[in-house]
């Protein structure tokens, strides 16, 4: 597919705005692991492959296994997440799918993310998945170019 328009040109106090949002998420205390597994997880539910792309080779870069990038589709039914990446990620699929839930977000989904989550924690998760989900709703309908992203510290090598 081709790109059709550069969103970070054509807006740039926009872009500023959401990169606030974005450094603020990068620096909020959270795990970037489980983080990176948040972002890979909404971009699936969302099909954005520009974030699909940049979050796994960031994941790979930061030490995360393919083993569990590949079965992050069905954590459910793997034995590869932590009790609190579970909680993380069910609250990312409610948080991601909020309009199609009947009651939106449960309570009982709540209270297991607040068993893991202190109050700070679980607005930091929601701001990730908010973020992450506004990325993809840039990315999607501007089609970027998938397959060029490098992380960081692997640009040069």
């Amino acid at each position: 597919m081709t790109q059709r328009l550069d969103y970070r040109r054509a807006a740039p106090a926009a872009m500023k705005a959401m990169l606030g949002l974005q450094q603020y998420v990068n620096d909020c205390g959270l795990e970037h692991p489980l983080m990176e597994l948040v972002k890979m997880r909404a971009s699936q539910i969302n099909g954005c492959g520009y974030c699909l792309d940049m979050h796994s080779k960031d994941a790979r870069a930061a030490g995360e296994t393919e083993q569990r990038l590949y079965a992050l589709n069905a954590w459910r039914e793997t034995p590869f997440f932590s009790d609190r990446e579970r909680a993380a990620l069910a609250w990312t699929e409610a948080v991601t799918q909020v309009s199609t839930a009947e009651d939106h977000v449960s309570d009982a989904l709540y209270a297991e993310a607040r068993r893991h989550f202190s109050d700070k924690e679980i607005v930091d998760l929601t701001l990730c998945i908010i973020a992450i989900n506004g990325w993809n709703r840039l990315a999607i309908p501007f089609r970027s170019d998938v397959g060029g992203y490098q992380p960081a510290h692997k640009k040069g090598q």
